[in-house]
């Protein structure tokens, strides 16, 4: 793609629906290699906006101006909708459409060569397969096997069938696609909200090498952070950028609001003066066309807005009518398996009062289902779930947005729920989840996502509970409302879990860290940035804690292990020293595939090319596999031995 001053100019863009304009006039141009988040409150028409840039909105009014032949890659919540009975790896290639028809081509061209051998068919073949070379074809697999295993899936389930997957699972498949696709912009829509903390963090760094262009939909501040250097903020129809990351853009609205604030209040007092003037003078004849000179300038002048406060403070007064005991929770000897998953083998903590504990680690590792143990909603289990004395719990995960009443208005939702609560109470719960004034009579079944989350949440946080289970409560929530549940739990004066993937939201409300490891439940007393670091300087060869008998470790454990890691240095050393010697003999068998192909006697006559253009086709990708695998054996290595 040639290099633009813009690879997508916005110019006063309007869009409107119904009557009321979700963009007014709004100006923005998408500069190569610019990785902007575009950020704004929930209805504020971010995903909107990327639809209109795709095409699949057109603006009411106003231009958006794309580079010739631009390449988009968009990720956005719909793809979760695609089904295919076919592998999730045949799927993800489904990226390389070009590559794949020429494989195809070649193919049928080398079938053909059997019967005929005529220079129209030698020709074709010869210039699908310097184009196969050219677009990298002999890699394509390799790439896709990459992408899908840093987005967390095995070497086995890259097999498996789309269709047996879940909604998020589908929808990394569909981020591999899109990145695999190498386009010139990508489009990303939430991109983390189906993904564990290990894929998050991979995608940060495939992000951070990215060369193109990237918008990003974001709640995940620590995301936005590591990934993009520019911010755009979709506000009242305007589109106001920051040049910086996330952190930066909070420091420089502060300024300028300070500033808007400060010539808002002079303003108001010139006003005022003026008003006064106004008043005095057209009682006075003498004065009446002064006064109207000065009616009209006021009329005339542009008015500077007040600064809204996007960050409303919580303050919830929770009131528990009785107090746990100190142990809120005891898991003794906990075995739980699926068939062939083992989730929990016997495993034992206990959760204390004051405990702030958030439940971390891949997905698959079993947190939703160790939360649903605590809870005592999975039953199926051997070994002991014991709640303490006086603990009572309230249970948030996302299948129970299903369970509010559609005709419900949301006030009503809440009353039925918690009788208890007067109406101002309850309204101003509301107000802190941003339901304020008549938005409390709005029935549940007209709401977004985002606001049925915020509905359930509120419900939760309504609760005469001691003790909070909470299973992704950040999912369809925007940053502000992030905030604000951040701001409760840590009001919250009870117990609680969390399951998690918003870093910041971690950082800020948790005092332990729990994750499963080896089947067991491990701990790390200390914040979600504590733990991060202590990963960090981890020796590979350490035993985690483990929360369970920790009175068991022996000092034969890390001496057995620095063996195993001994031994498994010494297998793939072998391992690599084979490849070494088979990549040796490929390169000689290729080089002299390339030798007959030059000879004379071997390209005039049909039969003998055709045979040695075969074997060249049949040797070069296995030289370049073999090549690969030699590549990732020796990174691992070093990554062991260091």
């Amino acid at each position: 793609m040639a290099i633009f001053a813009s690879v997508i100019a916005i110019n006063d863009l309007t869009f409107e629906i119904g009557a009321r304009a979700l963009y007014d006039e709004a100006n923005w141009h998408i500069k190569p290699g610019d990785k902007t988040g575009l950020i704004g409150a929930n209805g504020t028409g971010k995903t909107t906006l990327l639809k209109l840039i795709v095409g699949d909105y057109s603006p009411t009014s106003g231009t958006i101006s794309k580079a010739k032949d631009l390449k988009i890659g968009y990720l956005n919540q719909d793809l979760l909708s695609y089904q295919s009975d076919k592998s999730i790896l045949h799927v993800a290639m489904e990226a390389f459409e070009r590559q794949n028809q020429l494989h195809t081509e070649i193919e049928i061209l080398l079938k053909k060569l059997e019967t005929d051998y005529s220079d129209d068919i030698l020709h074709k073949l010869s210039d699908k397969q310097h184009e196969f070379e050219a677009l990298d074809g002999y890699n394509i697999e390799y790439r896709a096997h990459e992408i899908l295993a840093g987005l967390g899936f095995s070497a086995e389930g890259q097999n498996r069938p789309l269709a047996e997957f879940s909604g998020g699972w589908r929808m990394r498949v569909m981020l591999a696609k899109i990145l695999l696709q190498a386009p010139d912009i990508l489009l990303l829509d939430e991109p983390t909200n189906h993904l564990d903390l290990p894929s998050i963090k991979w995608l940060e760094t495939y992000l951070q090498a990215f060369e193109g262009a990237i918008v990003i939909v974001s709640h995940d501040r620590y995301f936005l952070d590591r990934v993009v250097n520019k911010i755009v903020e979709s506000r009242k129809g305007k589109l106001i950028q920051y040049a910086g990351n996330y952190s930066f853009y909070l420091e420089e609205k502060a300024l300028r609001e300070e500033i808007q604030g400060n010539q808002f209040k002079n303003q108001q007092a010139k006003i005022r003066q003026e008003e006064r003037l106004i008043e005095r003078f057209r009682a006075k004849a003498s004065k009446a066309k002064m006064a109207q000179s000065r009616i009209k300038a006021l009329e005339k002048m542009d008015r500077v807005e007040d600064v809204d406060d996007d960050n409303p403070t919580v303050n919830f007064s929770f009131k528990f009518s009785k107090q746990s005991g100190r142990h809120v929770v005891r898991l003794e000897d906990v075995h739980k398996a699926y068939p062939g998953n083992e989730i929990l083998n016997h495993a034992n903590a206990v959760i204390e009062k004051g405990d702030k504990i958030a439940l971390i680690g891949a997905n698959g590792k079993g947190k939703s289902t160790l939360l649903r143990i605590i809870a005592g909603t999975d039953k199926h289990i051997e070994g002991l779930c014991e709640k303490g004395h006086n603990v009572t719990q309230t249970f948030f995960a996302q299948h129970q947005l299903e369970s509010l009443h559609l005709e419900n208005e949301i006030l009503r939702e809440l009353q039925a729920f918690a009788p208890k609560h007067t109406e101002t109470e309850l309204r101003s719960i509301l107000g802190c989840f941003l339901f304020t004034g008549d938005d409390v009579f709005k029935k549940i079944r007209v709401l977004s996502g985002g606001e049925k989350s915020r509905v359930a949440l509120a419900k939760a946080l309504t609760a005469d509970a001691n003790f909070l289970v909470l299973d992704e409560p950040t999912n369809h929530l925007d940053i502000q409302s992030v905030n604000i549940l951040i701001q409760a739990l840590q009001q919250y004066e009870g117990t609680f879990i969390v399951v998690s993937h918003d870093r910041y939201l971690l950082d800020n409300v948790a005092n332990k860290i729990w994750f499963i490891e080896d089947h067991k439940i491990k701990e790390y007393p200390g914040t979600y940035a504590e733990y991060e670091e202590w990963q960090i300087k981890r020796p590979a060869s350490e035993k985690p804690i483990s929360i369970a008998k920790k009175e068991e470790k022996k000092e034969a454990k890390p001496k057995l292990e620095a063996e195993d890691k001994t031994k498994e240095l010494k297998r793939l050393n072998q391992v690599l020293q084979k490849l070494e010697e088979d990549i040796a003999e490929l390169e000689k068998a290729v080089k002299a595939a390339e030798e007959d192909l030059s000879k004379e006697e071997i390209y005039s006559n049909p039969n003998h090319l055709a045979e040695a253009n075969y074997k060249y086709q049949q040797l070069n990708p296995r030289l370049l596999k073999a090549q690969a695998e030699w590549e990732r054996l020796a990174e691992q290595i070093m990554a062991m031995e260091s």
